[in-house]
């Protein structure tokens, strides 16, 4: 599944192409993905002017100026593809600007979702009221992750996991930031102190701003806008990597949690 790495190099790749252009065409080809697609949103967005791009958590925001936000999620399978010589059978949504530019979103597994609100209630949209601080931002500290886990017994990975204790984490850069800050991913979360959680916090920022520059880890479906692989999947450090060397000399192992595979190494986590 595309994490926050995904995502943010998603925006970054269709900015260029979106921010500042006015919307030619806006085509459903499909009347839902994993939820129905709004039956307005051709409307809201046809004719409207892109004037910028972000992100929360894994979700891509689209705002245009009439105060609409177009949210898209990109789910198991989801990418977008920018001037594609061919539209496909799984291209479920087009877009054509001003300039001549074409992008379709590609989701052969239908996972992902869209969705369309005004700017002013994008704080209350359902999916982010309960949702965390964003892990590259400032709120983000040891101070917090200790406040939020207190007195927490669920293993420290399942709390880095729920999306109430922090925004836009997934599977993948979770266990690389465990092995990076050298802590158990079946550690109780309460049970940390807050100089690991220094060392957990500043792990999990480095292990995300190393995936964005590398342009994500190209997991299955994942590639970037232009057709382009993501790099960050060859710097795993345990993720993936069952049976190998981890850098100490000792096997990366992997268990089953919660129907998600945790890699870890058991002799640099505790």
């Amino acid at each position: 599944m595309p994490e926050l790495p995904e995502v943010e190099t998603t925006v970054a790749g269709l900015s260029p192409v979106l921010e500042g252009q006015r919307l030619t065409l806006v085509e459903p080809r499909r009347a839902d993905l994993r939820w129905p697609i709004p039956v307005d949103l051709r409307q809201r967005m046809t004719g409207a002017v892109v004037t910028s791009l972000g992100r929360r958590a894994k979700y891509g925001l689209i705002e245009t100026d009439r105060g609409d936000v177009m949210i898209f999620h990109l789910g198991m399978s989801g990418r977008w593809r920018i001037d594609p010589e061919e539209i496909e059978k799984h291209d479920h949504l087009l877009l054509e600007t001003e300039s001549g530019h074409r992008l379709a979103l590609n989701d052969p597994r239908r996972f992902g979702s869209l969705d369309i609100v005004r700017a002013e209630l994008l704080g209350s949209y359902k999916p982010f009221v309960l949702m965390g601080p964003e892990p590259l931002g400032d709120d983000f500290t040891a101070a917090y992750l200790k406040a939020a886990t207190k007195d927490r017994k669920a293993p420290i990975k399942q709390l880095l996991l729920d999306q109430r204790t922090v925004a836009g984490l997934g599977n993948i850069y979770v266990c690389e930031a465990l092995h990076m800050a050298g802590i158990s991913p079946g550690l109780k979360g309460g049970a940390i102190s807050k100089p690991r959680y220094e060392r957990l916090v500043l792990a999990i920022k480095q292990v995300l701003t190393a995936a964005i520059a590398a342009g994500g880890s190209s997991l299955r479906d994942f590639v970037k806008p232009d057709g382009e692989l993501g790099y960050f999947a060859k710097d795993w450090l345990v993720y993936g990597r069952e049976g190998e060397a981890c850098h100490c000399g000792a096997p990366v192992l992997r268990r089953v949690d919660s129907g998600r595979s945790t890699f870890y190494c058991s002799q640099c986590q505790k």
